[in-house]
């Protein structure tokens, strides 16, 4: 499936939105296949950071709102998840919002 590109004053809309509801800091944007959870061609994947009370479920809920406004599957990675060189990797990969 080709989905068309998200502009980027409207995803930073849907990210607030997102974040205002759940605790965590979404930082960047990262390359398609980042997030292994995620299969389709056509999702975005996040990297964020957790922020106290943060649940499994939350995450989950954020993932599945944030895919309901983008129109397209969302994965999000979790910066305390990555360990080691992954952490230094994934954070260079990371593209601003």
């Amino acid at each position: 499936m080709n989905a068309p590109d998200i502009n980027r004053s409207i995803l930073r809309m849907h990210v607030a939105a997102i974040e205002q509801r759940f605790p965590l800091k979404i930082t960047g944007l990262l390359p398609r296949g980042s997030a292994a959870h995620v299969f389709e061609d056509d999702a975005v994947d996040f990297l964020a950071e957790k922020k106290p009370g943060l649940s499994l479920l939350d995450l989950c809920k954020a993932e599945g709102e944030l895919s309901d406004r983008l129109g397209r599957p969302v994965g999000i990675v979790l910066r305390s998840g990555l360990k080691g060189g992954e952490a230094e990797e994934f954070s260079a990969l990371a593209q601003p919002l």
